[in-house]
């Protein structure tokens, strides 16, 4: 193998793919990538058998072939490189790799001993092209619920699914549930997606990607983002019924800057250390005034008041650190939340119209 690529569009490969390249599967193999070239163009892939990524670049191929190389020192030593042509030549499991003043060898593995990359047949997979902007927003607004307990796994990604021609990103803990409508579709859809996954196309996507397309067959789902592609398993399992969880009406129902909620919570929450993060919101509807209260028994307490509206008086108590996850991707100036009593769902959305996010937090007992 023998070529000759930019530095510059070596190394955002390199560094993208290298994300992947893992050394705790056991195959001393998955800590290399795989570089091959196709035609005009080199690949440059990596694999951990859970999510594989792949990007093309162009290159000027003298002669065909392929190579695994270690992942972290390639990807290291080809971004320490000045900018420019960088010259690759292979001989054996050795590449050569020259520009300018700097020349090593680096020792790699056949590429035979490489996994075969995942393969969706595109004819039959189902095809979402999305605005990379509203993509990035709804995982963002989706990951932070999902949960990292491994003892159930339908619950450690996000949950991709249609109702009444719309497609719907979900997600939930068990302490907290988040869904967001991503966009109308005549496609029937049920998958679940790894968040580690999902949060390498957050990472994959740039400001220069202005959209993505997604491709689900019925074990994987593959993201298409500008030259790279991102190829994942789906959990298999079925999606727990979260909808019967969000409620439909409630008695308190609370609107107030979101500037000021911000504000108040993370004040609270200085105070509720020590008690796990627990801190009180009493709205009160003659004075039109919501409070967080919290206490830290060797600190002190705190009480933080903002000007709200609000329906009905009532008293909820909420894990600040939930509350200010949900205030970070809730869009909008002004911020609704509802709740019957204490012991029932808190419901927090934007008071915009047309909301297309909603955050559930379960109380706290009091």
């Amino acid at each position: 193998m023998e070529l000759s690529v930019t530095q510059e569009n070596l190394s955002r490969a390199l560094s993208a793919v290298a994300r992947i390249a893992t050394s705790k599967a056991g195959l001393p193999v998955l800590s290399n990538i795989l570089l091959r070239t196709e035609g005009n163009r080199l690949l440059v892939a990596a694999t951990n058998l859970e999510i594989a990524e792949t990007y093309y670049i162009g290159a000027k191929v003298l002669k065909q072939g392929s190579i695994t190389l270690p992942a972290r020192l390639l990807a290291e030593f080809v971004s320490s490189l000045p900018k420019g042509t960088v010259n690759l030549q292979v001989k054996t499991t050795h590449m050569t790799i020259s520009s300018g003043n700097y020349t090593s060898v680096v020792n790699g593995m056949d590429a035979e001993e490489f996994p075969e990359l995942p393969a969706i047949d595109e004819t039959q997979a189902v095809t979402y092209s999305i605005a990379s902007v509203d993509l990035k927003q709804a995982l963002n607004q989706t990951v932070i619920t999902s949960s990292s307990d491994s003892t159930r796994p339908v619950l450690t990604g996000v949950f991709w699914h249609s109702i009444d021609g719309a497609l719907y990103l979900a997600a939930t803990d068990g302490y907290r549930l988040a869904e967001r409508q991503l966009m109308n579709t005549k496609s029937e859809i049920a998958a679940i997606v790894p968040t580690p996954s999902l949060q390498e196309v957050l990472r994959t996507i740039t400001d220069s990607i202005d959209e993505v397309e997604v491709l689900f067959d019925d074990t994987q789902v593959r993201f298409r983002i500008g030259e790279a592609e991102i190829t994942s398993r789906l959990i298999d399992g079925n999606f727990p019924d979260y909808r019967q969880l969000i409620p439909r009406e409630s008695e308190t129902i609370v609107a107030l800057k979101a500037d000021d909620f911000a504000r108040t919570v993370k004040i609270a929450s200085l105070f509720a250390r020590e008690s796990g993060g627990s801190v009180t919101l009493n709205a009160d509807k003659d004075k039109q005034e919501l409070s967080i209260h919290s206490i830290a028994s060797e600190l002190g307490e705190n009480t933080s008041t903002a000007s709200a509206e609000i329906s009905a008086s009532g008293q909820i108590t909420l894990n600040s650190r939930y509350i200010a996850d949900a205030l970070n991707v809730i869009d909008g100036d002004t911020i609704t939340f509802r709740f019957s009593g204490k012991l029932s769902p808190c419901v927090l959305t934007t008071a915009q119209k047309g909301a297309n996010y909603t955050h559930i937090i379960m109380p706290l007992k009091s």
